[in-house]
């Protein structure tokens, strides 16, 4: 006994097979990639370079207001 196949049916499981053999034969095919390029350790080089610029800016700010406080600690007592 010989069963039918509707065509859309059959579309779809083409369409499948078709997709899965694709997905398997790029995987298979593409080599590993070196991630790191010249362009890339420039761009982490000055990111590192900003955060390490923020950084100092903030902690430079920090110790202004801290003696800005004493400061002002020292002319209320003075009072």
């Amino acid at each position: 006994m010989t069963r039918m196949i509707s065509r859309r049916k059959a579309f779809s499981l083409l369409g499948l097979a078709a997709a899965l053999g694709l997905t398997a034969s790029t995987t298979a095919l593409v080599p590993d990639a070196e991630a790191e390029t010249a362009g890339m350790e420039r761009r982490e080089a000055r990111r590192t370079g900003r955060h390490e610029r923020r950084e100092a800016r903030r902690s430079a700010r920090e110790t202004r207001r801290q003696g800005r406080r004493s400061a002002r600690e020292t002319r209320r007592e003075a009072r």
